[in-house]
């Protein structure tokens, strides 16, 4: 019998394959548990439908963070920081920290968790930062350090 999986089931397959399987298997498990449909003329393409409909938004979300990716690797983002002798920080500058000040001098707010920084900003200078925008899609700032008047 031939059924289109409505979510991701372990050893069988992921949401919206139409799969083969037998007669009991689908009847007693699969279609009680509403984990798949029978594969009809119009489930089928019901099924193809939603499946060009969340590649049609997919492609849309990574244009979408392609122009925002641009937009912001023109940016640069400065921080002034409380520092002690010879030039070290106290402590060191965070992706949160880089999240604010781009809040507040461009008023873009990126979540924190999308900033990746290669290794610890403890020292003043420019460092390069990523963003990732989408698993395909990252962007590069440059962050400044000085010190705190």
């Amino acid at each position: 019998m031939k059924v289109i999986l409505q979510q991701e089931v372990k050893k069988l397959g992921k949401k919206g394959e139409i799969i083969e399987v037998s007669e009991g298997y689908a009847r007693n498990y699969l279609l009680p548990q509403k984990l798949a449909i029978p594969a009809t003329a119009v489930n089928v393409n019901t099924a193809k439908q939603q499946k060009e409909a969340e590649v049609r938004k997919a492609q849309r979300l990574q244009d979408e963070a392609k122009l925002h990716a641009a937009q912001l690797s023109k940016l640069s983002v400065a921080l002034a920081v409380k520092t002690g002798e010879g030039g070290k920080l106290f402590g060191s500058v965070t992706s949160k920290d880089i999240a604010d000040a781009l809040k507040a001098q461009h008023g873009i707010d990126i979540d924190k968790r999308k900033i990746e920084l290669k290794d610890a900003v403890k020292s003043l200078g420019s460092f390069p930062v990523t963003i990732k925008l989408h698993p395909e899609v990252a962007a590069q700032i440059e962050v400044t350090v000085t010190a705190q008047p």
